[in-house]
């Protein structure tokens, strides 16, 4: 597996990704995260020229992408903004190692994410690989303004919390392996 930076090429795969990823979730009721459409071109295009979009990639004559990792600078900490992996690469440390990647790439800063709390690919997921929650009395400013998005968006229905990982630890407890 290789993980690379986002290139203009990527953001149509990091569609296909994210819709096959997000079927997953009509499996556990939730149909309507599986039927909400993914980042736009736009979006996508625009966190590939930041150098904030990374992909994993699975070799071959004609590698392409199978997962991809969404990170933004927020209130000074890396914030994981999406990770997905399609379901046919997953189980094999990919969306691990794009996160210990985001973390080696954020300099240090710690990691935050939100995430559903009880579907066992997010929330129970991130806390074995050293994500905590946190309380809403430990929530940045940034952090709120991006629940408050997702509730606009109706995320809402379904439990969500808001986690982080301490600077400079990989999702095995120690510091992160270079790229």
């Amino acid at each position: 597996m290789r993980l690379r930076p986002g290139t203009s090429g990527d953001p149509r795969r990091c569609q296909e990704i994210e819709r096959a990823a997000g079927e997953l979730f009509r499996a556990v009721g939730m149909a309507g995260i599986a039927d909400h459409a993914p980042p736009t071109l736009r979006e996508l295009d625009g966190y590939r020229a930041a150098g904030r979009l990374w992909v994993a990639e699975e070799p071959g004559d004609s590698p392409e992408p199978v997962a991809y990792l969404l990170a933004e600078p927020v209130d000074g900490r890396t914030h994981i903004e999406q990770v997905s992996v399609h379901p046919r690469a997953a189980r094999r440390g990919i969306g691990r190692r794009l996160i210990d990647r985001a973390a080696a790439e954020g300099g240090g800063a710690p990691l935050t994410l939100t995430t559903f709390r009880d579907v066992p690919w997010n929330g129970p997921y991130y806390a074995r690989i050293g994500f905590v929650p946190l309380a809403e009395g430990e929530l940045t400013p940034g952090l709120r303004a991006i629940r408050a998005r997702e509730a606009e968006l109706g995320l809402d229905r379904w439990p969500r919390l808001c986690m982080s990982r301490a600077a400079g630890l990989s999702s095995a407890g120690s510091p992160p392996a270079p790229g």
